[in-house]
């Protein structure tokens, strides 16, 4: 699992939540074949064998796009043709290659009205921007909705805008957005970015200044650890190369644009003289997704994804290597066993009605690239086609800080989008596991904010009905010491059995699910 970037940083103890109400039957699968028949042949044994390989010191970590992540996309694939289970890609090939560059911690500086501040002082950016500029476009919170639009009344078609963090409010103290004393996703800070920068985009803008006061230091933590270790920033290529600038600015530099910024909620040009001048240097890496997929034998066009992420975060200056044992090696293994289970079953004439597809993810812990490009920019299948993502990342441990019955696992995100979802996921572990389901990172308020730090998120924010399957962190999270010895064989056998038979009662129900939580 990726450790928080710059947009999603957030760090301390959860809290507790608890939701195993069940509030109707789930829909049975129509079919007198008894899926924990293949759910067996996912042993402690074989999910041994493949990770004590593929978390060994030859896959050198895994690093995205160095040579052990080469040996671990080769060993997934030669598993996937072993197993006769298809490449998803029409021309036969397992990789789904991704364009990603490495942008050096960029530097120079930017003068507003001649006073110049260099990058990391009172502003940061992590990519290139030069040019000129005679004024920015104030666009207050830059949201736009159905009955409201920071954008009415301003043309930002190749201009910088200006935006603050946070939502209108009405004079009685309610969100304006929401006529209630509910925030809106635009107050959500993992989301909200995101979406600003899109939306600017969209609108015609070039580049975004965000003022964000009670994150800035957040931003500015991460700038100050890839300086001190001289490091750069991956991104993947289409976006990082596309000439949209955004940077973060503290309050003295938002003030010295737009005075009283905080209290100003009226969109307008701000004459301003602005003149950017940060580079960058690049270098293209190469890297790729595995993906398979077994066809449903009715309804072959609507595709369950499970997935995990092949990559880890490679070797250290001092030599030493982190195999990711647990992150993300057990549910890379997790992920191999199922789609063994899912072939046997297909071998005996029992085969998914709806496709499966085993989607290996690279890039995750640089910012959830390869989920990213999949969903974003070249989904094998339709994302209008996809009726879930059940993904796996890090389900081989036990969490230090937890008490209570080994045999758990964190569930996050099953509620979020589908109720039927949610409930499905109960009625299966109630009927055949008995796993006590943990729901704590599924708060609102959890502040590690774990819905938003791994793969599935990519497809959550497409409105895919999601969950993801976790079981913590721990004293080796991302250390030299997430290895294959430490792992509960015992707990990963039952986990990645509950994944399977989920995935099954996906595939097989008659009605897909539907998604009653949409976002907007």
């Amino acid at each position: 699992m990726k450790k928080i970037l710059f947009v999603a940083l957030g760090l301390s103890l959860a809290c507790n939540s608890s939701q195993k109400t069940i509030s109707q039957q789930i829909e049975p699968v129509e079919t007198s074949v008894d899926p924990m028949v293949y759910a067996q042949s996912i042993t402690e044994a074989e999910l041994k064998e493949h990770l004590y390989t593929y978390a060994s010191d030859e896959f050198e970590g895994r690093d995205t796009g160095e040579p052990g992540q080469k040996l671990a996309v080769e060993y997934l694939k030669a598993e996937y043709v072993e197993l006769g289970i298809p490449a998803a890609q029409s021309d036969g090939n397992y990789f789904q290659n991704v364009p990603l560059v490495i942008s050096k911690l960029p530097k120079g500086s930017v003068s507003i009205n001649v006073k110049e501040y260099q990058n990391g002082e009172g502003l940061l950016t992590f990519t290139a921007a030069t040019g000129s500029f005679d004024n920015i476009v104030y666009v207050s919170y830059g949201i736009e909705e159905e009955n409201y639009s920071d954008y009415a009344g301003v043309d930002v078609k190749g201009k910088i805008v200006l935006i603050k963090a946070g939502e209108p409010m009405n004079t009685d103290g309610t969100y304006t957005l929401s006529g209630s004393n509910e925030a809106s996703v635009w107050s959500n800070m993992s989301e909200s970015i995101g979406k600003r920068m899109e939306l600017a985009s969209s609108k015609g803008a070039i580049g975004v200044m965000y003022f964000d006061e009670g994150n800035y230091g957040r931003f500015k933590n991460r700038f100050n650890f890839m300086q001190s270790k001289d490091s750069g920033s991956m991104g993947l290529k289409d976006e990082v190369q596309n000439d949209f600038y955004s940077f973060f600015i503290d309050a003295d530099v938002a003030n010295a644009i737009l005075p009283n910024i905080k209290s100003e909620n009226t969109s307008k040009n701000v004459s301003t003289k602005l003149v950017l001048n940060i580079e960058s240097d690049c270098k293209d890496v190469e890297s790729e997704n595995v993906v398979a997929v077994i066809k449903g034998s009715e309804k072959p066009d609507e595709f369950v994804i499970i997935s995990a992420h092949l990559d880890h975060v490679g070797v250290n200056n001092e030599g030493e290597i982190f195999n990711g044992a647990d992150d993300d090696g057990s549910g890379t293994v997790g992920l191999l066993e199922i789609a063994e289970a899912f072939k046997k079953a297909a071998d005996d004439g029992n085969g998914p009605k709806r496709s499966i597809v085993f989607l290996h993810v690279t890039g995750e812990e640089k910012g959830l690239l390869g989920s990213k490009y999949y969903a974003d920019h070249d989904p094998i299948f339709p994302l209008s086609q996809t009726v879930a993502d059940l993904n796996i990342d890090m389900i081989g441990r036990i969490d230090p800080n937890r008490t209570g019955d080994r045999n758990y696992i964190y569930l996050i995100g099953s509620d979020k989008l589908s109720t039927e979802l949610h409930e499905l996921s109960e009625e299966v572990n109630k009927k055949y596991m008995n796993i006590e389901l943990d729901y704590t990172f599924n708060d609102e308020n959890d502040p590690n904010r774990f819905y938003y730090r791994s793969d599935h998120y990519n497809f959550a924010k497409n409105n895919i009905p999601i969950i993801f399957y976790f079981n913590g962190t721990h004293a080796d999270y991302h250390q030299p010491g997430d290895t294959p010895d430490k792992i509960n064989y015992d707990l990963l056998e039952n986990r990645t059995r509950l994944v399977f038979l989920t995935a099954w009662e996906i595939a097989n129900r008659e009605a897909r699910l539907k998604v009653d939580k949409a976002a907007k």
